[in-house]
């Protein structure tokens, strides 16, 4: 480990963007990768043992950060040590950028981490300017179109130098993610169950109301928020051609978790980079019975995987990806997770081992299909 941001690695299995170098080595200064080469290293660095070496990994959603703020149903965490927390875990899973996602939702009688985005927001912040966090912070705003304040809380944020996606999401009962309105008392009854079905009937009513409500005028007003802020736009659990025609003319960069194949192959069609999740993948299926990630991906319309909700499933899916998928190879795989992410939301600095990029990077060890991350630099620093 050095604090000047200066490595060298050695004797190395080097996944580059399209080929794996099988025996190499990289260098970096003051946290750039200035040298790429095969063979023998023209000085002495850190014997890989011919481990992997890839890119660290960038993830453009994850609400992780959420379960750490409230560990439990209405008990929270300090938002500074709930911060720190996951930093770590992301680092150790080999997440070298992340898209902290923050929730812009408030309702009334669902104990969720609702209407603390700026708390959120603030924390990472200032962590970040203390110098505490591992790896690079950006935000994701999340926004629930039906709730009335959804809206007002994005314009808070949305002024944020970090802030680099916002996603339109609208989980109505009865359609998009739950068109089987089943799987969302599922869900509820899991996480909340002090829920009676008198009460989820009473809260999906509501939810239905509001969409009806404040759908409608709440969306145009996010997406022209996000045109007139140059921050990319991602739709959420795409269903229908209707939903992908709307991704299509408001100039959604990202759609996330598309839920039918008809959805996933239109969006990749017209040139929307289709992300899906990396659980989905490792477990074998969607926990909504939707579209498989596996599904997609023989089809050829995955670009992107998010680690969602495990923050290591994300390397995991990224190793089982040539094995589930024969035509994928290793470089693809780590692509998606990498340089296609990094590409979509605009940071052209990171994502692949090149020259001239950061030196973000994840020492790796893949045993009879488990693998864990032995090493991780930011920018050259060493930090897991």
């Amino acid at each position: 480990m050095t604090e000047s941001g200066d490595i060298l690695l050695t004797n190395a299995r080097l996944v580059l963007a399209d080929h794996v170098i099988e025996h190499g080595w990289v260098a970096a200064v003051d946290g750039r990768i200035v040298e790429i080469g095969e063979g023998g290293a023209p000085g002495r660095g850190e014997d890989c043992g011919g481990e992997l070496v890839l890119p660290g990994l960038i993830e453009l959603h994850t609400d992780h950060i959420e379960a750490h703020y409230m560990p439990r149903p209405s008990v929270t965490w300090p938002p500074a040590a709930a911060v720190i927390a996951y930093d770590g875990q992301i680092a150790t899973s080999g997440i070298t950028t992340v898209l902290d996602s923050l929730r812009i939702w408030r309702e009334e009688g669902v104990e969720e981490v609702d209407g603390e985005a700026a708390t959120l927001a603030r924390a990472i912040g200032a962590a970040r300017d203390a110098g505490l966090l591992r790896v690079d912070h950006f935000l994701h705003l999340r926004c629930e179109v039906p709730m009335p304040h959804a809206v007002a809380e994005a314009e808070e944020l949305i002024h944020r130098p970090d802030v680099r996606l916002l996603s339109l999401m609208d989980h109505t009962p009865g359609q998009r993610q739950f068109r089987d309105e089943e799987k969302l008392r599922t869900y509820y009854r899991g996480k909340k169950t002090g829920l009676s079905d008198a009460a989820l009937d009473a809260l999906f009513a509501r939810r239905v109301e509001l969409q009806a409500a404040h759908a409608q005028s709440n969306y145009r007003a996010l997406v022209a928020l996000a045109r007139e802020r140059d921050v990319p736009l991602a739709s959420h659990d795409d269903t229908t051609l209707q939903h992908v025609e709307d991704a299509v003319r408001d100039e959604i960069a990202i759609a996330e978790f598309p839920t039918t194949p008809e959805a996933a192959e239109a969006l990749h069609a017209a040139g929307v980079r289709v992300l899906m999740g990396a659980p989905n993948l490792v477990r074998g299926g969607s926990h909504s019975g939707n579209v498989a990630t596996s599904d997609l991906a023989h089809a050829g319309f995955l670009d992107i995987l998010s680690s969602d909700y495990v923050p290591s499933s994300l390397l995991f899916a990224v190793m089982r990806l040539p094995e589930v998928v024969p035509s994928i190879d290793l470089p693809a795989a780590v692509r998606t997770a990498t340089l296609t992410p990094a590409e979509a939301v605009g940071l052209s600095d990171r994502g692949e081992i090149a020259v001239g990029k950061r030196a973000d990077l994840i020492r790796v060890r893949w045993v009879d299909g488990v693998c864990a991350v032995r090493r991780v630099w930011s920018a050259g620093l060493r930090v897991a």
